[in-house]
């Protein structure tokens, strides 16, 4: 019998592969990035304390016209920029959580360092 793989298991593998090396501190959030089939996350957070600084997604007030495109990727990396900024912080950990840097993870972060956020 074949057994197809699970690609997001290995997705979560790749993740954790990355989070040992990857943390972030007061000084320096983790940018997080989830994409599912029809929206795309991204959270600021402290791995310190345990918590969330920003997020932003196109699932909030104002991205109803977006849904899992390149566009809403933007905007939500415009957004979680603008977001982070309000909040003091300019230099951010990037974690593309387990995905390829490519299609929408890459429009969010490019719009985010657009935007403002150094990383």
């Amino acid at each position: 019998m074949l057994l197809k793989e699970d690609k997001n298991k290995a997705r979560q593998k790749r993740h954790l592969r990355v989070r040992k090396h990857v943390s972030g501190t007061a000084a320096r959030p983790r940018l997080n990035v989830y994409r599912s089939l029809a929206n795309i996350y991204a959270q600021i957070i402290d791995d310190e304390k345990g918590v969330t600084l920003a997020a932003a997604s196109s699932q909030d007030k104002g991205f109803q016209n977006y849904g899992g495109n390149i566009a809403a990727a933007k905007a939500v990396g415009e957004a979680i920029a603008k977001r982070a900024q309000e909040k003091g912080i300019s230099e951010v950990v990037f974690d593309r959580g387990g995905y390829v840097y490519h299609g929408r993870v890459a429009a969010l972060a490019e719009a985010a360092r657009e935007a403002g956020l150094k990383f």
